[in-house]
């Protein structure tokens, strides 16, 4: 058979065309899903549920394919199809399951100066004030659990006019993670976070840094499962079974013969430090994964967030957990037959009740900043004052001194 260069040609420019289009239409539900406008899964079943079809339109167009093979590769696609419609629906009904991510959804409810902001104020004016030169010079950043705290502090003692000028993101959040990256590096000046983990203590040695930690207020570190689950509290010694993988079912601690499905949080973050620091040295299982979307890398893998599955256990500071699943959703357990209540934190009863910091940071063998920074140095005696007291406490969490 005499090969046809026409045909070739054809074939040539078709797939080009198709490629451009489809590939254009793929890199779409890409940047979209980067979005969160669609899920992660959509975006990995478009190249199966199409493939098929470029190959036909291909050979179909170019001469190279006849009725009958045309007819089979049809129904390839459609069982293809049907597949990927399983599988979306699938997809889904999973989204359709309340998550707890601590990632950012707080931020734009607690911004300072905004006249819809949900950040507590005094009843009276504050015993500070700082100028503007001083309010845009203070770079502040922090774990986004505690965004709704120090956003407040910033709405009492900075200026009205912060509001309105170019540095008003100095008061930042970046999350745990980054915060204490930041306060390392020295790009910002005071962060508010729980304690450090032990590689962020490490981190902060090679950088030949010191972390200054003082305590301003106290927060429980809660676990939580589906409102549904009948267990209503686990010990301690319970939950570190079930991150070592020693205890996998509900039945072993008084609930259902369901397999526990126990979520995890990124590294380094506030609560998965205070987890590793529950587990006093106890292997922890390898946490759940799931797919997310990212503009510049495509499909990539990462630490799923809680997912309120019947079976589910999750963990998050007390404030977190009940500010971000409302209607009831999750219940919060028992740990040592003591519920975490404002009262039991303040008292120490409840067992994994702690601090959380403002903290600085400094050259290894050098005066903390508040030592010789005026202002600094104000600033966190005002918020271990009894009105910086007061906002910690109608916030949400639990004052040291009331």
């Amino acid at each position: 058979m005499r090969f046809d260069w026409r045909k070739a040609l054809r074939a040539v420019v078709c797939a080009v065309a198709i490629t451009i289009i489809y590939g254009g239409f793929v890199g779409f539900l890409f940047l979209f899903g980067s979005l969160g406008a669609f899920p992660a899964y959509i975006t990995k079943i478009i190249p199966f549920a199409g493939g098929a079809t470029l190959i036909a339109l291909v050979l179909q167009s170019s001469g190279y394919l006849n009725e009958s093979a045309l007819k089979r590769l049809g129904r390839i696609t459609l069982a293809v199809c049907v597949l990927s419609a399983v599988y979306v629906g699938w997809g889904a009904y999973q989204n359709s399951i309340p998550t707890l991510d601590d990632r950012g959804e707080l931020l734009w409810e607690y911004r300072p100066f905004d006249p819809e902001s949900k950040a507590v104020s005094l009843d009276e004016p504050s015993t500070l004030q700082f100028g503007l030169d001083t309010a845009c010079r203070l770079r502040l950043d922090g774990a986004t659990a505690l965004y709704p705290v120090y956003s407040a502090f910033v709405q009492a003692v900075f200026p009205d006019g912060y509001r309105d000028s170019p540095y008003i993101d100095v008061a930042g959040c970046t999350n745990t993670v980054n915060a204490y990256t930041s306060l390392i590096k020295r790009e910002v000046d005071m962060i508010f976070a729980a304690a450090p983990s032990r590689a962020q203590l490490n981190a902060a040695e090679r950088a030949g840094m010191e972390l200054h930690l003082t305590p301003i207020g106290r927060e429980a570190f809660v676990f939580f499962v589906n409102r549904k689950n009948p267990v209503k509290g686990l010990t301690v010694e319970e939950i570190q079974g079930i991150y070592t993988g020693d205890i996998t079912n509900w039945k072993e601690v008084g609930g259902r013969n369901q397999a526990i499905r126990p979520f995890q949080r990124a590294q380094d973050s506030g609560s998965q430090s205070a987890l590793e620091r529950l587990m006093d040295g106890l292997p922890l299982i390898e946490p759940e994964q799931e797919d997310r979307v990212s503009a510049m890398d495509g499909i990539i893998r990462q630490v799923a967030n809680y997912r309120n599955y019947s079976n589910a256990l999750g963990f998050s500071f007390r404030f977190y957990a009940t500010e971000m699943v409302t209607d009831n959703q999750i219940r919060l357990l028992a740990l040592n037959g003591v519920e975490p209540t404002k009262e039991t934190i303040r008292d120490g009863t409840y067992p994994i009740s702690s601090e959380f910091y403002a903290v600085t940071a400094s050259p290894i063998g050098q005066p903390a900043p508040e030592e010789y920074d005026a202002e600094l140095s104000a600033f966190l005696d005002w918020i271990l004052s009894e009105q910086g007291q007061k906002i910690i406490g109608k916030t949400g969490y639990v004052a040291l001194n009331n």
